[in-house]
């Protein structure tokens, strides 16, 4: 690693869910060999120092397994009061200094550290809107993990470890009988019914010693079941049984249906024209599955049929365009047994799993 010197990363913005841009910082093909083979050394060492509340990249964990913590906390011992966290520029502002303090904690090869820090302090080059090329030093910031980089995720990970230990250290898991849910830089705070605000402002307080910061705009307090709020694209609230019970559940959140809408949209307009139907349906069963695989907890059949009807709706409006059919009923012709019959449209299943919805 002595002449090894890190190629400067490309950004790339890509859309965010509320309509903003997420920076990207996509590293060379050879540097992200290099990355990839010092996780392989550093993951298995970090792994064991990760603690249990934290979800995100992590091997056996994933964002469902998170949903489903949060659910227990909340059903099974009474946490019912929740803050809903927002870290603002998360991976952006993580303060170099401090992270490679974390890292040379059980990292004692100087090698490994300078190439950490290299990694960390590469510059990022960008297109401006006038096609000007731009550089931004991270060196200079000091501050900052890049997204996109391999490494990344287990160095966000270890880092927020810092707070996860400094919650436990000052007692307030026990004081609030509090426990954290953290994916990436989503986080809940489950705690008993009266200890919300408290819990939330002590968490505000370690958030910005270990140089953070909380979007408090975005950060708000709810008390369960009345109240809900969303999570790793789930939204918990008040569901009801058929008999119009009202129970606690999950479902699918709006933000995560429009998504999902706007792909299929996507992915059914007129510039698709040109492409075959076997494309077309291909690429829509992908989105689907996608969707289904991940949004399976709970009955969904609601949600299921929103998605259903609108993508067959969809398909039908494309066929027709193309095949310049306009004027003639879609679904005549081409009905539910044509397009999940011969076209092989993917169908969604109507189901149920283990952790009920939210009303729709």
């Amino acid at each position: 690693t002595g002449h090894y010197g890190p190629e400067p990363l490309r950004r790339v913005w890509i859309p965010k869910s509320n309509g903003k841009l997420r920076p990207l910082s996509i590293p060379c093909v050879r540097d992200r060999v290099v990355q990839q083979a010092a996780l392989l050394i550093l993951e298995p060492i970090f792994e064991a120092d990760l603690l249990p509340e934290q979800y995100g990249f992590r091997k056996k964990r994933d964002a469902k397994a998170a949903v489903r913590r949060v659910y227990f906390h909340i059903t099974e011992f009474g946490r019912k009061e929740v803050v809903d966290a927002d870290l603002k520029d998360y991976f952006t502002t993580i303060p170099h200094g401090r992270l490679m303090k974390c890292v040379a904690r059980r990292i004692s090869d100087g090698k490994v550290l300078s190439l950490i820090k290299r990694i960390l302090e590469v510059p990022v080059v960008e297109k401006t809107r006038r096609g000007k090329t731009r550089t931004a030093e991270a060196k200079k910031l000091r501050r900052g993990v890049p997204q996109g980089g391999v490494i990344s995720p287990l160095l966000s990970n270890l880092y927020f470890r810092r707070f996860l230990l400094a919650w436990k250290k000052f007692g307030f898991a026990r004081m609030f009988n509090a426990q954290i849910v953290n994916y990436a830089d989503d986080l809940v705070i489950c705690c008993k019914p009266g200890s919300g605000s408290k819990a939330r402002e002590q968490m505000e307080r370690l958030i910005k010693c270990i140089g953070l910061e909380v979007n408090r705009e975005k950060t708000k307090t709810v008390m369960t079941p009345v109240e809900s709020f969303d999570f790793l694209g789930y939204t918990f609230g008040l569901a009801y049984n058929k008999k119009g019970k009202p129970y606690f559940g999950t479902k699918p959140s709006k933000k995560a249906l429009q998504r999902l809408v706007k792909k299929i949209h996507d992915e059914t307009s007129r510039r698709w024209l040109t492409s075959t139907v076997e494309k077309r349906v291909a690429e829509i069963n992908a989105i689907l599955r996608g969707w289904v695989n991940y949004f399976n907890q709970g009955p969904v059949i609601k949600c299921y049929d929103i998605v259903r009807q609108y993508t067959e709706k969809r398909l039908r409006r494309w066929l027709v365009t193309k095949h310049k059919q306009r004027g003639k009923s879609g679904y005549r012709l081409y009905p539910d047994e044509l397009l999940y019959g011969k076209l092989g449209l993917y169908k969604l299943p109507r189901r149920m799993a283990d952790v009920p919805r939210a009303k729709t």
